[in-house]
């Protein structure tokens, strides 16, 4: 015998409430919104401002993600000292998935945790990885959904040399 639940018809008008009142995924061309406003667990760089930032969601779970973590350092080493900043961030859950992560990886860039998630749905990053390559004067220039290996960093390379030439605005 099929009994009444209300909550099986207030499911869906609350699904379509929440998602008409979330902001739209960041798009090319957006600004980033100040990273500091989301309560990251961990420290961000103080000097975001002019500089060309690659900002990648990841998680421990994630296997195109342990390919992508090599291929950042390398960019940290090829880049940093000209002006990128390569900001990664865990949505794990748990704090101690991300730790296990990052203990065998030579991580020389700056790693936090979206612990309550609102950074990783204010971009709608649903794909891990998903990164984004962000100019000088913080517009959101480029957007990488998923980590294809040798295809993504070469992207990553010719990305990044275009951004780093031009001048903040």
């Amino acid at each position: 015998m099929f009994r009444f639940n209300p909550s099986f018809t207030l499911i869906p008008l609350l699904l379509l409430i929440i998602a008409q009142s979330c902001p739209a995924a960041w798009r090319t061309g957006d600004t980033l919104p100040a990273l500091d406003s989301f309560k990251l667990e961990g420290k961000l760089p103080d000097k975001l401002k002019g500089q060309v930032i690659l900002l990648d969601f990841w998680a421990s779970w994630c296997g195109p993600c342990k390919k992508s973590f090599p291929a950042m350092q390398e960019l940290q080493k090829h880049f940093a000292g000209r002006g990128l900043v390569i900001i990664a961030v865990s949505v794990d859950e748990k704090r101690g998935d991300m730790e296990r992560f990052l203990k065998g990886m030579d991580v020389s860039f700056t790693t936090v945790r979206d612990a309550e998630q609102k950074l990783v749905a204010a971009a709608d990053a649903t794909t891990m990885p998903t990164s984004f390559l962000i100019d000088r004067a913080g517009k959101i220039r480029f957007v990488h959904s998923g980590f294809l290996g040798d295809q993504t960093v070469k992207q990553y390379y010719e990305q990044i040399e275009l951004l780093l030439k031009e001048r903040a605005q």
